[in-house]
C-alpha cells in the first residue's frame, strides 16, 4: 500500500503546487533513456568480459589458484568464483550461486555462505563504471580501495555468520 500511496502523494502534491506532473514525468523519462544509451557500451563490455572469463577457463584457473590460499583460512575454494565474479556482475554471480545450490544444496555450509556473501557484497566494477560514467566522475580517489575493503569484509563476515548457523 505504500507504493500506490507514495505515487498518489507525489502526483497530488505536484498538482497542488501547479506543476505539470505529466510533462515533468516525460522529461525525466527522456533523460533516463539518454542515460541508458550512454551507459550501454559499458554494460555490454562488462557482460562480454565476464562471459569471456568464464568460457575461456581463466576464471576456473584463477579460482583454483586463489582457492589454495583461501582453503587455509577457512573459505572453501568453491566460493572463490562467486567472490571474483560478484565484483563484476551480479547476474553472472547469481548464475554461479545457483550452480552451487544445485551441486551442494541450499542448506549446506557453502550454500549458506554464498547466499550471505551475495547479499553483503557489491558489484564494485559495474557500479563504479556505470555510476561514475553517468555523472562524469573522473577522480575516484579512494572509492575502489574502500569498495574492495567493504567486499572483503562482507566475505569474511559471511563466512563467520554461515559458520555460526550450524
Amino acid at each position: 500500500m505504500m507504493i500506490p500511496f507514495l505515487i498518489f502523494y507525489i502526483v497530488g502534491y505536484g498538482m497542488i503546487m501547479g506543476i505539470s506532473v505529466y510533462d515533468t514525468f516525460t522529461e525525466g523519462a527522456k533523460k533516463g533513456m539518454t542515460t541508458v544509451v550512454k551507459i550501454m557500451p559499458t554494460m555490454i563490455g562488462l557482460m562480454v568480459g565476464v562471459g569471456v572469463l568464464r568460457a575461456s577457463g581463466f576464471l576456473d584457473f584463477l579460482s583454483n589458484l586463489i582457492g589454495k590460499v583461501t582453503e587455509k583460512i577457512g573459505v572453501s575454494a568453491e566460493l572463490v568464483p562467486v567472490m571474483i565474479v560478484r565484483m563484476f556482475s551480479n547476474s553472472a554471480a547469481t548464475g554461479l550461486l545457483l550452480d552451487l545450490f544445485q551441486n551442494k544444496g541450499v542448506d549446506s555450509q557453502i550454500g549458506r555462505t554464498a547466499a550471505i556473501m551475495m547479499s553483503s557484497t557489491e558489484t564494485i566494477f559495474y557500479t563504479m563504471s556505470i555510476y561514475f560514467m553517468a555523472v562524469k566522475v573522473t577522480k575516484t580517489r579512494y572509492t575502489f580501495a574502500g569498495a574492495l575493503l567493504a567486499t572483503i569484509s562482507g566475505v569474511v563476515i559471511s563466512v563467520i555468520l554461515a559458520g555460526r548457523m550450524i
